[in-house]
């Protein structure tokens, strides 16, 4: 008991995003933990490997969090252990042999099979390190980790005092002293609880439904995501970059914004909420931006979307959300999801790796060792779609997708989808979001070309002449039939013609609208009808708007007439009622029935009619 108590420094609680990983990483063996991650370091030049791996069990010695192991008391809490000492895992492969091809290979096979082989999360530390040999100046290490004790920006803060260790033998008298970990869960716990409670209610008060891509299914086993990976043009990149600026908004909102539309599509929701991560390095902690250690927290993004409302406007209504909630993101998702319920749940994850970069440690002399990052780091979450940007020259938008959810070409349309909203963005903050297409050109071509069944011979005309023609063709075949009332062709025909002649006694001609109150009847059809033979534009009115919004139309359109029933005249505001035709007042169906019946010429119409001529105005 007692040698147990002394191979304990200290037990820590867990930070939220710990618990919840903690949680994830219970649902299947170490093998099948997507939060297992991987970074790879190319050591160029002369490598003393004694010297290297000192150092890092120096760094090791130095940062309690890389020796935590995580446990659950019998109480059910769960509690990281970081035990006084640990032996560093720790392995050799040398391919200088073999063929560059056949080494890289290799070196790929040995670092997958460090990945997939997993942690025992009681057991620390939760690092495995993998040193190849490449040639005689050039090594690989490979480190496998879990994202439970480190966090993306934690990795250049290690690379860089990793480089200072070994220039000083592994000295870790060379770094300066550094806080602990366990000084940022003391942090947590001082925090104000009730104001971030009372702050993520107000923010996701009203989204009732959760926002997902995919069914849930909260038995789904885990799933390593692949990784598609594109770039935005460096003439992109900079327009949103000045788009960003122009506005007073961080770039990270600009990508926030632009895959809330593309969710929108997916989810078929203009409410939406997604996750992001937050560097969660408090500024009032000293030190916190040079600590190793798992700070980021997932935190829900809410974006409701309005077709009318402007890119620019999206922006900064989403940044100015998010600055709200500022001094509340240290409220884990778990409790935040108990307080707003369902609308709260979502399942896909922005991250934008605005991570600081490691110094430069390129050595001045040609003979010392050079450590920098080599290749893509291998991170990973459980949600079926995750984006991670990564900022540069170029922008970088990388889609990591379950594929058993997206298949490569789905996943390939989300990407693309996303791109084609950013171009959107760069052209033009000020175009209503409604105008923004989510396809590409080619994806537009096949939609509405290639999948149609048929190519049809589209007819020219105005509506006037193709109805005309089809009177020509079948005069009495059924045109209409309101279930009380059926019209033939002709007869269709002859009714219409005998209003639209009424209508241009009235003035109606080309260019000139005619409001129509769209009751469900044959009477409106043929109104519709007669308005286009007479040469005008129809304006819908629907008899079951409020009254306010029919007095707005009015006022926009300025029909010169308003075709209704005696019953649809009492729904229009009184500037209108001068305007107002009833058809079924005895006056007007006895002026109409005066008139001519049949197909109206240019001859009669104010104007000739042309299929350039406004049809109708919705």
């Amino acid at each position: 008991m007692t040698r147990t108590r002394n191979a304990i420094e200290d037990i820590w609680p867990l930070s939220p995003l710990q618990e919840g990983l903690l949680f994830h990483a219970a649902f299947g063996d170490g093998a099948s933990d997507v939060y297992a991650g991987q970074r790879a370091l190319a050591l160029d030049g002369p490598l003393d490997i004694a010297r290297l791996r000192r150092s890092w069990e120096g760094l090791v010695a130095r940062h309690g969090a890389l020796r935590a192991g995580f446990r659950r008391r019998r109480s059910g809490q769960a509690v990281q252990v970081v035990a006084r000492q640990v032996e560093l895992p720790w392995q050799e492969a040398d391919l200088s042999g073999l063929a560059r091809e056949d080494a890289e290979a290799e070196a790929a096979r040995l670092s997958e099979a460090e990945l997939s082989a997993g942690f025992d999360l009681e057991r620390g530390p939760l690092l495995r390190l993998l040193l190849i040999r490449l040639g005689e100046r050039r090594h690989r290490l490979v480190m496998t980790t879990h994202h439970i004790v480190l966090d993306g920006w934690s990795l250049p803060i290690l690379v860089d005092e990793l480089s200072t260790l070994y220039r000083a033998g592994g000295e870790v008298r060379a770094l300066p002293p550094v806080r602990s970990y366990k000084d940022y869960l003391a942090w947590l716990g001082r925090q104000d609880r009730e104001a971030a409670r009372a702050a993520w209610r107000a923010e996701l008060a009203g989204a009732d439904e959760p926002t997902l891509v995919a069914p849930a299914d909260p038995a789904r086993a885990p799933l390593r995501p692949e990784a598609l990976v594109t770039e935005c043009s460096p003439e992109l990149t900079r327009a949103l970059e000045t788009l960003a600026r122009d506005h007073g908004v961080t770039m990270a909102t600009v990508v926030q914004g632009a895959w809330a539309l593309v969710l929108a599509r997916l989810a078929g929701r203009q409410d939406v909420v997604f996750g992001t991560t937050v560097a969660g390095r408090p500024t009032d902690l000293p030190g916190a931006d040079s600590l190793i250690g798992l700070f980021i927290n997932t935190l829900p993004v809410r974006v409701e979307l309005a077709g009318g409302q402007t890119v620019a406007d999206l922006l900064r209504t989403l940044q100015a959300r998010q600055i709200a909630l500022l001094g509340h993101q240290h409220l884990g998702l778990t409790e935040i999801r108990q307080l707003a319920g369902p609308g709260a749940e979502f399942d896909t994850l922005v991250v934008y790796e605005n991570y600081p970069r490691p110094a430069d440690t390129a050595p001045a002399d040609p003979d010392a060792l050079g450590i920098r990052f080599d290749g893509r780091t291998r991170d990973a979450s459980h949600y079926p779609l995750g984006l991670i940007v990564g900022p540069g020259e170029r922008l970088e938008l990388q889609l990591d997708h379950r594929t058993d959810l997206f298949d490569r070409t789905r996943a390939e349309q989300v990407l693309a989808a996303l791109h084609q909203v950013l171009e959107g963005f760069a052209a033009d903050p000020r175009i209503p979001l409604a105008r923004l297409g989510l396809l590409t050109g080619a994806e537009l071509a096949r939609v509405t070309r290639d999948w149609q069944d048929i190519q049809p011979e589209v007819p020219t005309g105005t509506l006037p002449e193709l109805l005309a023609g089809q009177v020509r063709r079948t005069p009495d075949a059924l045109a209409l039939d309101s279930g009380e009332r059926t019209y033939a062709y002709a007869e269709l025909q002859d009714a219409a013609g005998r209003l639209a002649r009424h209508l241009i006694t009235l003035g109606v001609g080309p260019e000139r609208r005619v409001a129509v109150v769209a009751e469900r009847s044959a009477d409106t059809v043929v109104a519709l009808l007669a308005v286009s033979m007479a040469g005008g534009a129809f304006v819908p009115l629907d008899p079951g708007h409020p009254a306010d919004r029919l007095a707005l139309v009015l006022e926009d359109a300025d029909p010169v007439a308003v075709l209704c029933t005696e019953a649809g005249r009492a729904l229009l505001p009184e500037t209108a009622r001068d305007r107002a035709i009833a058809l079924d007042d005895p006056e007007v169906t006895a002026a109409v029935a005066r008139q001519a019946p049949g197909p109206v010429t240019d001859a009669e119409r104010t104007a000739p009619l042309r299929p350039a001529n406004a049809a109708y105005v919705i």
